[in-house]
């Protein structure tokens, strides 16, 4: 048996994994991996702020990651 997490429950794991970098960007990801009603799931200020403020402070796009590999490559300027 798979246990597959809720539609707020995703929503929060996708907001901090840095992948996503706004609500539209979750809920988005949401409706692609097959949730339902995930207008109704997130609704509310409470949420969407909360879920906001998660996407901001973990946003990693793909140039900041590109950048901290090539800013230290190994370290073997000695």
């Amino acid at each position: 048996m798979t246990f597959r997490p809720t539609t707020i429950e995703r929503a929060y794991q996708l907001a901090e994994s840095g992948s996503c970098r706004t609500v539209g960007d979750v809920k988005q990801q949401l409706n692609a991996e097959g949730f339902e009603r995930v207008q109704e799931s997130l609704y509310g200020s409470s949420v969407t702020a909360a879920l906001r403020k998660l996407c901001q402070a973990s946003y990693t796009g793909p140039d900041e990651e590109a950048g901290a590999a090539q800013a230290d490559p190994d370290d073997d300027d000695d």
